[in-house]
């Protein structure tokens, strides 16, 4: 919920950030979403939760759903 919350605020949903799940397509799904954004939302992840992120760490994979995403938050956390 943190990592939607993050990607809500960053990329400035308003109300559609409650439709946002787990299986949410957001590249090439949220126009909000461009290459700007996608350094935007790294750097508020890397804030919020005191990681870094190398630039060969991030992949479209890792922004394909709201769901890769926090499973790439979580890998970065237990490392």
């Amino acid at each position: 919920e943190e990592v939607r919350d993050i990607l809500c605020q960053s990329l400035q949903l308003g109300a559609r950030c409650g439709s946002l799940q787990p299986a949410t397509a957001l590249l090439g799904n949220l126009p909000e979403l461009d290459s700007m954004a996608v350094v935007t939302v790294i750097t508020a992840l890397e804030d919020h939760y005191g990681f870094a992120v190398a630039d060969d760490e991030i992949s479209a994979e890792t922004f394909a759903t709201v769901g890769s995403l926090v499973a790439f938050v979580e890998a970065k956390l237990s490392q």
